[in-house]
């Protein structure tokens, strides 16, 4: 099975991957595709960079770009995970592989920037003002159809979490996800 994931900025889409982790499911994440592209054409490491490389590549390869990318270093008859999913054209891609599965994840504006300024990840927006303008170019890029789409994708979701609350309070959300909806469908 392979399990998407989408939502904005410091939504907690990394929590939920390490849950699937400890499931078995191998991870993948578009956002690493972009950083290894990112310095292999030796672009400073920015959101904003990141953002224009991911939107580049499916300038030019098409919407799906990425995704193709990635299921040609995945195996298919493993359980997988693939985080950070910004493009519906991702998501139509991964639906011509069997069981196919997105989860949206969001919470509110002002704890997501709280994370963002806790994690202190290379790249990530350090004041109020930048972290308004990538998670606004992240949610809809409305200049460009390649571009970042993340309100559309989790439009398309099989299933959407609010994660407002406690690392624990998310963990159970998640295993009653799991249990619900997949834990029948994945095979070990």
């Amino acid at each position: 099975m392979i399990i998407g994931l989408t939502g904005r900025i410091a939504s907690g889409k990394g929590e939920i991957a390490e849950f699937l982790k400890e499931k078995g499911f191998e991870y993948y994440t578009i956002s690493q595709a972009v950083r290894e592209e990112a310095s292999k054409i030796k672009i400073p490491i920015t959101r904003e960079s990141l953002q224009d490389v991911g939107d580049l590549i499916r300038k030019y390869e098409g919407t799906s770009g990425w995704i193709k990318r990635i299921i040609q270093k995945i195996n298919l008859s493993k359980n997988q995970v693939i985080d950070g999913i910004r493009n519906p054209g991702e998501i139509e891609e991964l639906k011509k592989t069997e069981n196919f599965f997105l989860i949206s994840v969001d919470a509110a504006q002002k704890i997501r920037f709280e994370r963002v300024l806790n994690r202190d990840k290379p790249g990530d927006p350090k004041d109020w003002e930048g972290f308004v303008k990538v998670d606004e170019r992240d949610f809809e890029d409305k200049s460009n159809p390649n571009g970042q789409q993340v309100g559309k994708c989790m439009d398309m979701a099989d299933c959407k979490l609010e994660n407002n609350g406690t690392f624990d309070e998310l963990k159970s959300k998640i295993e009653e996800l799991y249990e619900k909806y997949l834990a029948k469908k994945t095979t070990s």
